[in-house]
């Protein structure tokens, strides 16, 4: 399920967009998206290039930004921001890969230390916010205008503070390019994605693409570049046979569920591809237009029975067009052909809830504690989690959840409160009424 993150209050995080004015007056808002079948996608490309890194990839958070522009960075320590505008506007999954690998040098070299320790115990979210709020005050000379930023997500460029040394862009390459080659693969797309954002360099620095200007594609660095893929083993090794088709998803995913409708009908109109039919499905469904949608879905699962997010797919139209009872069969089928994924299991939680069957309430509270093994920073999960206890009649664990939520949204009153309302209704000295104790100690020494 493709989903925008878009409410601080709720379920996602508006966050002003990395663009190159530096006037507020051209800010634009932008937000998160989480789906699982394109994290699949993207670890699946990154966690071999973060093995050669030296870096263990589960320890590298990678958040996906929607934004038409091409761009990626890092910042607060392991964690890798991508641009939709990245994924959609490469042509191979060689080329992101290629992405991928340089910003794996920059998180292996320890670039841009200046402003990791500030940011190493932040939230993705506060990350975008502290940047935002330091390129205003820099740009204004203003810092009561950096704090509202900080405080409340304005829009300003930030690329100063994300802007790499020469040094630094010739080392990232140089380590993207051994980490290319230990694991196989042609660094052909990293020389492509260089050479056509090259011309970016000519042009005005108000209407460069985000990348270059954090990232400057000099000729001296597309030398290096050129001159190992001369060499190079690997230069003519194909990318693994699955990568290019789940390009070809991811491509047409993002299209489908991020641009009108309309458009994407038009664009994949003689698309007769596994990804063209797939993103004429999502947007007929989103058109909305379920009667025709359905047989469309339907002629995916039969070609792929095995594949998760075709099942996923028909699920979230089902829910979404108000009939959550057929769309559990689908959730159920997905989850258990992906069973690491958080976000299914989320998924499969919600529409269980929504069938309101109370005998599916005990197996929603399951599915959620097994997202929270792998996703227990996700305030949504403990939303979940917090109602499905709440219905269950575990009231003392319902506040609990719900303590740890408003912890992570950076809410102190409420949490505070369902963390003593947790303690007076768990059994005293259980684990569970000791970590709502450990919840109200951690607010009292915050506000020390």
């Amino acid at each position: 399920m493709l989903e925008r993150i878009s409410s601080l209050l709720t379920l996602t995080l508006l966050f002003a967009g990395l663009v190159v004015a530096p006037s507020l007056a051209q800010a634009k808002k932008m937000t998160f998206i989480r789906d699982a079948e394109i994290e699949h996608t993207i670890r699946s490309y990154s966690t071999p290039v973060f093995q050669a890194a030296g870096l263990e990839p589960g320890a590298v958070d990678i958040y996906l930004i929607e934004d038409r522009s091409i761009n990626a960075f890092v910042a607060g320590g392991q964690r890798l921001f991508l641009h939709t505008g990245l994924l959609t506007k490469a042509d191979t999954a060689e080329q992101v890969i290629g992405v991928i690998a340089h910003e794996a040098g920059h998180i292996a070299g320890g670039h841009l230390s200046r402003t990791q320790e500030a940011l190493r115990k932040s939230t993705a979210q506060q990350i975008l916010a502290i940047l935002l709020g330091a390129a205003t005050a820099v740009g204004t000379g203003r810092a009561d205008v950096g704090a509202a930023v900080i405080a409340g997500g304005s829009q300003a460029s930030v690329l100063s503070l994300l802007q790499y040394s020469q040094t630094q862009e010739y080392a990232a390459d140089a380590a993207a390019l051994r980490y290319m080659d230990a694991v196989g693969l042609s660094s052909r797309g990293l020389l492509e994605f260089m050479e056509t954002l090259e011309d970016q360099e000519l042009v005005p620095a108000r209407l460069q693409n985000p990348y270059v200007r954090t990232h400057p594609i000099t000729r001296d660095r597309i030398k290096l570049v050129r001159e190992h893929v001369e060499k190079s083993p690997y230069t003519d090794a194909p990318p693994p046979a699955a990568f290019e088709e789940m390009h070809a998803r991811m491509r047409a995913k993002i299209d489908a569920f991020l641009e009108p409708t309309s458009r994407t009908l038009r664009r994949y109109r003689d698309d007769d591809s596994l990804a063209g039919r797939y993103a004429r499905a999502i947007a007929t469904y989103r058109k909305p237009d379920l009667d025709a949608a359905l047989p469309m879905i339907e002629a995916l699962i039969a070609e792929r029975p095995e594949d998760p997010y075709f099942h996923e797919l028909k699920g979230q139209a089902l829910f979404e067009h108000g009939r959550p009872a057929e769309a559990l069969g689908p959730y159920e089928t997905a989850a258990r052909l992906d069973p690491r994924s958080s976000l299914l299991k989320m998924g499969l939680a919600q529409v269980q809830l929504e069938t309101n069957d109370t005998a599916l309430l005990k197996p929603a509270v399951a599915n959620l504690r097994a997202a929270l093994q792998r996703e227990r920073d996700n305030p949504t999960i403990w939303r979940y989690l917090a109602i499905a206890y709440g219905r269950d009649g575990q009231l003392g664990l319902s506040a609990l959840s719900s303590a740890e939520q408003a912890m992570l949204r950076g809410n102190e009153k409420d949490a505070r409160y369902h963390a003593v309302r947790a303690e007076k209704l768990l059994p005293a000295g259980s684990p569970s009424a000791i970590h709502a104790q450990d919840i109200l100690r951690a607010l009292d020494q915050g506000k020390k």
